[in-house]
């Protein structure tokens, strides 16, 4: 393998490396620059010696090292990052509103699941069986921990 070569399977390395950091979760592109770097390096071993090997081993960890500081220092990353907080909450059952037994009206489609009104109070709730359209009257049949049950009530 050449030097032209080794410097393009070295950089390569570096530069999945770099989008492993940044851009690209799930480690596929870190394992792969990575094994590269390890290929430029060895290459570099066996084609030129032990000095050239111990200059390039050298080389790419100073040089991975300079990267991973310079995309840090940056802020790079944080374009990447998420920046939003999650607002939504779980189902907070309020054992003196909703019990077995309560009747509300669909405000969704139940399909399974969707939301009901029971007294002035929206929540998330799963029909026993089948689809349920908006504006039917239900009726709590089961509450397990903050998954609410329903079923359409016969008129």
């Amino acid at each position: 393998m050449s030097w032209p070569i080794i410097i393009i399977v070295l950089l390569a390395g570096l530069a999945l490396i770099a989008l492993e950091i940044v851009a690209l979760p799930g480690a596929v592109s870190g394992i792969c620059g990575g094994a590269l770097v390890i290929i430029g390096v060895w290459q570099t071993y066996a084609q030129y010696g032990n000095t050239a090997g111990n200059i390039t081993l050298i080389a790419s960890i100073f040089v991975g090292l300079i990267m991973l500081v310079i995309l840090m220092k940056s802020g790079t990353w944080k374009r990447f990052s998420l920046k939003e907080e999650s607002d939504s909450k779980v189902n907070q059952v309020d054992a003196t509103t909703i019990k077995v037994g309560a009747k509300g009206k669909t405000i969704s489609r139940l399909a399974p699941a969707g939301k009901a009104l029971f007294d002035n109070e929206i929540v998330e709730v799963h029909s026993e069986e089948g689809f349920i359209d908006e504006g039917e009257e239900v009726e709590v049949i089961e509450i397990e921990g903050y998954k609410i049950i329903v079923k359409k009530t016969n008129p």
